[in-house]
């Protein structure tokens, strides 16, 4: 599974970095999301963002208009064991790395990545420190599944989103509260599905500003303590 990994500038204060792993859109391992890396590491993690759809090579990128062709693909894959599979050797890899803190890593994603990242919370909170999903699609098994996570989850959704109507994130929201676990929801009224993107139509300046804070603030709290 080919992946990027991107470090620090500014060397860490301690031995070791935070990391964060980065999981991308339904179109692929787009510059979009490499940009996200890029800024997510200088604010001082190590990043790594692998391409989920290497199975699919070399047709497996996607323009924001080919969007047929970039569902059709996400929903190929097979959301077992072959995908848990690859989320595992993800955080693996990091975890491996030198100069990565082990028990400092957070996994954030959008759309598909957003839904990948719940997953990830769902299925491997014993590796991971914080998940910050992204206006992710939720299978019921997962919802069901979140009985299982025990690290802070943000997730961030578009009140305008068509593929994620706002009865299915009161119902997400519900089994989060039902359960008491820790999760912060921020829901922006007017924003559309993908609405961090620069690059697509949806793409919501205001909504994007703020989530990036919420995000950044997070992950420096729950990822810079120092064991």
């Amino acid at each position: 599974m080919p992946a990027f990994l991107y470090r620090p500038a500014a060397p860490a204060a301690s031995a070791s970095s935070p990391a964060v792993l980065l999981l991308m859109e339904a179109f692929g391992l787009t510059p979009h999301i490499r940009d996200v890396a890029t800024r997510t590491a200088a604010k001082g993690y190590v990043v790594l963002t692998p391409d989920l759809y290497y199975r699919e090579w070399p047709h497996n990128k996607f323009g924001y208009d080919e969007v047929e062709q970039a569902m059709a693909t996400m929903y190929r894959m097979d959301f077992g064991q072959p995908v848990e599979q690859d989320l595992k050797a993800a955080i693996a890899f990091l975890k491996a790395q030198p100069d990565v803190s082990p028990d400092r890593i957070g996994v954030t994603g959008f759309c598909l990545g957003g839904g990948l990242t719940f997953l990830t919370a769902c299925r491997f909170s014993s590796d991971i420190a914080a998940a910050a999903p992204f206006y992710g699609m939720v299978l019921d098994d997962w919802v069901e599944a979140i009985k299982d996570i025990t690290v802070p989850v943000y997730l961030f959704h578009g009140g305008a989103d068509p593929f994620i109507p706002s009865e299915r994130v009161q119902h997400i929201e519900a089994r989060f509260k039902d359960l008491g676990k820790a999760y912060w929801l921020k829901v922006y009224p007017d924003a559309d599905h993908g609405f961090f993107c620069h690059e697509r139509s949806s793409y919501n300046a205001a909504a994007a500003e703020d989530a990036w804070q919420a995000l950044t603030q997070f992950l420096h709290q729950h990822l810079n303590r120092v064991s």
